[in-house]
């Protein structure tokens, strides 16, 4: 007389959809993380409202002009004469220039700034915008 297993034996399974669940989450906390860590180096500012595409620059050039009429170049102080120069100096391999100009601030003076980082070697322009919150 045979005697059968009330049970029979299963093989055991990796579930994969959960890891690659848990493998999603990892990704997007990261992801998120490495945009919080960006800082703009500039002077403190209250910069106009607007959209705008995060930038993925590593250390951008700031031109900082402040409502007061204030001219900094990455937190240094100077002279409108004296933006070429600095810049010139300053100015990484990509040309790239932010401009980080306080919404109280003169555009004639924003605009001589940003011509006289032309005359410094500066290609394209960045405007900082301060991003609205949904």
């Amino acid at each position: 007389m045979k005697l059968r297993r009330s049970r029979a034996s299963k093989r055991g399974r990796i579930e994969i959809i959960p890891m690659i669940d848990v493998m999603f989450f990892l990704l997007a906390t990261f992801m998120l993380a490495s945009l919080t860590m960006q800082r703009l180096d500039a002077v403190k500012l209250d910069l106009p409202r607007g959209t705008a595409q995060p930038l993925a620059a590593q250390q951008p050039l700031t031109l900082s002009v402040s409502h007061n009429g204030q001219i900094a170049v990455n937190r240094q102080d100077v002279q409108l004469n004296e933006v070429a120069g600095t810049i010139k100096r300053q100015l990484a391999a990509d040309g790239n220039v932010v401009v980080a100009a306080d919404a109280g601030a003169p555009n004639g003076l924003v605009v001589q700034a940003m011509l006289q980082a032309r005359l410094g070697g500066a290609g394209h322009f960045l405007i900082a915008v301060q991003r609205d919150q949904p």
